[in-house]
């Protein structure tokens, strides 16, 4: 059972920052997942949304530049970026004005996993994106396997594949990543380029003979959304198709789950891991210990 800190821990840190995946180790994760796509120069970075202004302080930083398309920023343009002080002006509000994954944070959590000396320094402006190099660097130093997704915007980044194949190469981490996407097409040009790693097919609802499709792409394990994910409420997941699969010897791991009794019900089905923003939670539906509190 795979514990996999979504975007790092994220309940508890900047999204998809180094400052994540730190977390994500000092917690007790297993796993991180990560965002990867290509700026403007051809560079694999971290981000998840297609614009810059949720997580980063784009629209003060280049104010002419509207409507602030990730993919059009060179990354020494996104190195220019604040990616810390929205998450600290998200921890600042009350509970029900928060983004969604935020909502639930309790008075504990936050007093154990992102203390005042945390908050100040996600508010100094000193957050930075991470290129997909330095999360794997970090990510290697702590131990912890690498979710590597995929992200797909129709027409761009012909080159998306190639790139990151080249950065998880230069540090020799095949064996320690996991790529997954939405774009199946994706998933087949890495395994045509690299056919001993590791692939997870994504979906946000049922797929049809999910194991015929893993096998045709040479996949290992199905993650699918869950009850908890904010935009895909009725997911995709259920005990019998888990069993199936799990019996066909693949994976199956659920995503976002933050909730410790869906997680419970998750576990009781079967699943082999679940991404989870709050992996303290996870952890202790399975009776783990975290590293520090």
């Amino acid at each position: 059972m795979i514990v996999i800190a979504h975007r790092g821990a994220r309940a508890f840190a900047p999204e998809n920052t180094i400052e994540a995946f730190d977390k994500a180790f000092v917690i007790g994760a297993d796993a991180v997942e990560l965002d990867v796509q290509l700026s403007a120069d051809g560079v694999p970075f971290l981000w998840h949304d297609s614009d810059l202004r949720r997580c980063s302080d784009a629209r003060a930083r280049f104010p002419h530049r509207a409507p602030w398309n990730s993919w059009q920023f060179t990354l020494d343009d996104l190195r220019q970026l604040d990616a810390g002080s929205w998450f600290a002006r998200e921890l600042s509000l009350p509970p029900l004005a928060r983004q969604a994954f935020l909502r639930s944070l309790t008075d504990d959590e936050r007093s154990a996993w992102c203390d005042q000396r945390d908050a100040r320094n996600y508010a100094s402006g000193t957050i930075r994106v991470a290129t997909l190099v330095e999360a794997l660097e970090r990510c290697r130093q702590h131990g912890l396997q690498v979710h590597v997704e995929l992200k797909s915007i129709p027409g761009l980044w012909p080159e998306l594949v190639e790139r990151v194949l080249s950065d998880i190469d230069r540090l020799a981490m095949r064996d320690a990543v996991v790529v997954s996407s939405f774009d199946h097409r994706q998933l087949a040009r890495m395994r045509a380029l690299a056919p001993g790693i590791e692939l997870a097919v994504l979906s946000s609802a049922r797929l049809h003979r999910p194991a015929a499709h893993l096998a045709k792409l040479g996949a290992v394990t199905y993650n699918v959304g869950c009850q908890d994910h904010d935009e895909y409420p009725s997911g995709g997941l259920d005990a019998r198709m888990i069993e199936a699969l799990r019996e066909a010897g693949y994976g199956v791991a659920a995503w976002t789950e933050n909730d410790p009794v869906r997680m419970r019900a998750l576990v009781g089905a079967g699943v082999s891991g679940i991404f989870t923003d709050y992996p303290n939670r996870l952890l202790e539906v399975l009776g783990r210990a975290a590293r520090t509190h």
